[in-house]
């Protein structure tokens, strides 16, 4: 079983709890204005053409490859109470590889967290569901039309897979990206606590700064930055964010 990932992150302290390993697959099936690894977005090794020239984008690795590396790491898994993270791009993108690594790091009692989009199958969200210590679910516009707009997809099949995961018992995470201008105002904070706040079972909420310094990555990579002037939310902004929700039932997490 192979699979292509383009990055592997070691000693991780936003990816999940403790001290984490993350591993980025390749791939995504959104194309999100604010995208911090743009590279990522395309499925398989890659060339692109950037200002210094061509970059090879991507690896073709084995489950072997990967969990190697993370296990270098399991000694600081069980002092931190951390372990794996499968991020990316999307990992549900590349379902059997996932699979395959959350069947083999779950064999060696290592904690495994998936940090999702929602974008998938719902099928193959509940399989690696029974694979999975800790969904972090990424929650972008409250909008259809405008979480269209700024990711090339509707919310329709992303909200239902929330749902079917509320119906399971694992552990759930939300994560809002706040990016100035598109997802703060009020109108779209009521309705991001309406949702969460009514979903089946209590989950709680982080809120995730937009960093404009992730635009640089663009040019690197030839492609024209989509948010060239969006600027980065400063502490007031999030402190307001934090108690709109608050206020309407949510639990939000630092």
């Amino acid at each position: 079983m192979k699979g292509v990932i383009f990055d592997i992150k070691r000693f991780a302290v936003h990816d999940g709890p403790g001290i984490r390993t993350t591993v980025f697959l390749k791939g995504c099936p959104l194309r999100c204005s604010w995208c911090h690894n743009p590279e990522s977005q395309g499925f398989g090794v890659a060339t692109l053409e950037g200002r210094t020239g061509a970059i090879e984008v991507g690896r073709s690795v084995s489950v072997a490859d990967v969990v190697d590396t993370v296990e270098r790491d399991t000694s600081f898994f069980d002092e931190s109470g951390g372990g794996v993270t499968f991020s990316g791009g999307e990992p549900l993108a590349q379902p059997d590889f996932l699979m395959a690594l959350l069947e083999r790091c779950g064999a060696l009692d290592i904690h495994r967290a998936v940090d999702t989009c929602g974008e998938a199958r719902g099928d193959t969200l509940l399989s690696v569901a029974a694979q999975t210590d800790l969904f972090l679910f990424d929650l972008k516009l409250s909008d259809s039309v405008r979480h269209r707009e700024f990711t090339g997809v509707g919310i329709e099949r992303i909200r239902d897979n929330l749902m079917a995961l509320c119906a399971t018992e694992v552990p759930i995470e939300l994560r809002v990206p706040v990016v100035p201008g598109i997802n703060d105002s009020a109108e779209e904070i009521a309705a991001l606590a309406a949702f969460v706040a009514g979903l089946p079972r209590a989950l709680p909420l982080h809120l995730l700064a937009y960093h404009s310094a992730a635009m640089d990555k663009y040019p690197r990579f030839g492609m024209p930055p989509p948010l060239p002037d969006t600027p980065e939310p400063v502490a007031d902004d999030l402190t307001s964010m934090r108690r709109r929700l608050e206020a309407a039932g949510v639990e939000v997490r630092q």
